[in-house]
């Protein structure tokens, strides 16, 4: 690569747009966006994604919101939730959204963000009554349909002699080569959800052998925030218990949206409208309102997909594929039990919860041993049990959760966030996951992504140095006193995170961010078969201006470059230019087109798209190699409420004559992807 060149070039897109005109930058789905490269779990992200746009269809009324909804709303912090809580009991009834610059614990970007999820209705003293009436005249219906295709061949559905097929059955995919999914969503205020999903990947079959789609599920919420019977789940659903060390399949933080969001708080039953076949719960719950305590209870039965060796668990299988013979032979091939519950004391200022939970198999779940694996759960069934805690001061707030394992392993975290100001916030997280410790439906604060075999601290603040200068930035520091897979001694992580914000009005801004990250994993020496651990530096850096008004043309343009470094080892380098170019006004249609050029070394180098999808869509895909990416993105609202996406997306590879393997693999340099979604609410 031509280094000069490079950075020249990066110095130049991101100048050509810098003009100023007033309007609205932030972007809800902008701040997603961030989380994704941070957050591998695509379900976590799709279940956030799904939450977003449910309340930004369904705007929350800043007169009859209850606390708890806003401490269920994903946005806020436990503190900001707490806070707009007191200024709304306080002040209601209030006649604008823009009073929300009065509540201290928020701040000017915060408000910004979250706007879009308010609204100012009638004040209403007392809850209304649930009526059957009133939920069937007023109650909101919605149906989607989503279709994803790859227009360019791959190996998996190409025509094969049978011969070859008898001796390689899982080298042709048993469905067709497209992905479809129908949902159908009701809703009443925040009283009354249901809703049913069906789905199918691409390469499974659909209608054959006459079983419908691969996937289904469905879920029914029944909530009355100040009866005795406060909610009622049926179907899937996703919990929160603490700050997740027994139990979360709920969101997960991203540890650049912790420094303002670092402390969990329990949560009552959610949906899971997710396409997701794994990292939910099916069965039922209930909350019991015992004011000042609430009790949850909860079941789960599903079958689940695992890996098999001798009729023991080797592994779970949570992909939801169902492609090949293999594939298929894997479905629902284990029944998974879940059953637990959650007491929690809430008075004023103080919270005090006590959880356990206790999972069984039908099978013995044995991963083959190795030496990483040591510690691994092992047997047919297994429990936890924890306590948590939060108290909350004018300005501070203290929480955390120590949790038993059914081995008698005990972990913790802590945490502490300060916000003396709408202007300042600082956070510390301690974090002490025992090797020997085991969490199935565990997911906390971490840098290996388990809450097992691991300890660390993290710092993180963000501040308001004017109306136009933003800082936010962590460091983070793991231990792993166990060998992790392709770690074969004890180790030590490094994270850390810096971003910068100018804005230039409302509508415009331009933010600099860079990231590092130091870890360690197997390697060899220069001629030598001998194995060790070495150290590896990633540093990535974005330039990326932003100007986005209400209405009319909105731009994005940003340079990135990343360099990995590896002890005895040549460095690798990589960078991408993108440019995002749209158009939204007061017509029926509304466009954008994304483009980018990307050039990195390797794998270890690759870099992620910036582009938009479509509404309830989440694909952010990651390149490497040297190419150019083009999308090309249009809606048409032929009513206010019947609308048409559609989305198409070619990637040109320049250094190879093949893309991907296996089943997936493309023979050749392109890839022409077309989605289309359709929505109805009616």
């Amino acid at each position: 690569m031509n280094r000069p060149l490079v950075f020249r070039i990066l110095a130049c897109v991101v100048c050509l747009d810098l003009f100023e005109v007033k309007g609205q930058t932030n972007d809800w789905r902008s701040y997603v966006q961030e989380m994704a490269e941070e957050e591998p779990d695509e379900t976590i992200l799709e279940n956030m994604i799904e939450e977003l746009i449910q309340l930004e269809n369904h705007p929350m009324n800043l007169n009859a919101v209850t606390r708890d909804a806003l401490e269920r709303f994903p946005l806020l912090s436990a503190g900001e939730a707490a806070g707009l809580a007191d200024f709304l009991t306080k002040n209601r009834p209030v006649y604008t959204v823009y009073e929300l610059r009065n509540v201290p614990s928020l701040s000017f970007n915060k408000i910004q963000l979250i706007l879009p999820f308010f609204f100012v209705g009638e004040f209403e003293p007392q809850e209304a009554s649930l009526r059957m009436r009133d939920v069937l005249r007023y109650g909101k219906k919605e149906l989607q349909i989503r279709l994803d295709k790859t227009l360019t061949e791959r190996a998996g559905y190409r025509t094969y002699p049978d011969s070859v097929l008898a001796r390689y059955p899982n080298r042709k995919y048993a469905g067709e080569d497209f992905y479809h999914s129908l949902r159908f969503a009701f809703s009443y205020r925040e009283k009354v959800q249901f809703g049913v999903i069906v789905e199918k990947d691409a390469g499974e079959p659909l209608f054959r052998p006459l079983k419908g789609f691969d996937h289904d599920g469905f879920y029914f919420i029944l909530r009355e925030e100040k009866g005795f019977l406060k909610n009622v789940t049926l179907g899937d659903y996703r919990l929160s218990f603490g700050q997740g060390l027994i139990v979360n399949n709920d969101f997960m933080i991203s540890k650049s949206w912790a420094v303002t969001n670092i402390v969990r708080r329990t949560q009552a039953p959610k949906r899971h409208f997710s396409a997701a076949e794994s990292g939910f719960f099916r069965g039922g719950a209930a909350v019991f309102n015992l004011n000042p305590v609430s009790v949850t209870l909860f079941y789960s039965r599903k079958l689940i997909d695992a890996n098999l060796s001798d009729e023991e668990i080797t592994s779970f299988k949570t992909d939801g594929y169902h492609r090949t013979p293999l594939e298929i032979s894997k479905k629902g091939n284990t029944r998974e039990q879940v059953a637990g519950a959650n007491v929690n004391y809430r008075k004023d200022r103080l919270q005090i919860g006590a959880s356990a939970v206790y999972y069984s198999y039908n099978r013995k779940d044995n991963p083959a041993l190795r030496d990483y694996n040591r510690y691994y759960l092992r047997g047919y069934h297994h429990w936890n049990a924890s306590v948590d805690y939060s108290y909350r001061f004018s300005h501070l707030v203290v929480a955390g959760e120590t949790a038993v394992a059914g081995n008698g392993a005990v972990a913790t975290l802590n945490a502490i966030h300060y916000n003396p100001s709408s202007r300042l916030s600082v956070s510390l997280l301690h974090r002490y996951f025992p090797i020997s410790y085991n969490a199935l439906y565990g997911q906390a604060f971490s840098e290996g992504g388990k809450v097992q075999n691991e300890q660390g601290i993290y710092l993180g603040a963000t501040c308001s140095l004017s109306s136009r200068i933003s800082l936010t930035s962590y460091i983070d520091y793991a231990y792993f006193p166990w060998m992790k897979y392709g770690v074969d001694t004890p180790s030590h992580a490094i994270d850390g995170y810096f971003l910068g914000t100018y804005s230039f009005s409302d509508a415009s801004k331009l933010d600099l961010r860079y990231k590092f990250k130091r870890k360690e994993k197997n390697a060899h020496y220069p001629d030598d078969e001998s194995t060790t651990v070495l150290p590896y530096y990633t540093h990535k850096l974005r330039l990326r201006f932003a100007h986005v008004p209400e209405k009319g043309w909105y731009f994005r343009s940003a340079a990135e470059a990343v360099r990995y470094r590896q002890q005895y080892v040549s460095e690798e380098f990589g960078y991408q230019l993108s440019q995002q170019i749209g158009y939204r006004g007061k017509g029926k249609m509304t466009g954008e087109m994304y483009g980018s050029y990307f050039d990195t070394d390797s794998y270890q180098t690759r870099l992620y798209s910036n582009e938009r999808n479509l509404l309830n869509t989440f694909y952010i895909p990651s390149f490497y190699g040297q190419g150019a990416r083009l999308a090309l993105s249009l809606r048409c609202a032929v009513t206010s409420k019947f609308s048409v996406s559609v989305k198409g997306a070619f990637t040109h590879y320049f250094d190879r004559d093949f893309i991907g393997t296996g089943t997936e693999k493309i023979d050749g340099s392109d890839r022409t992807d077309v989605y289309m979604y359709i929505r109805w609410k009616f």
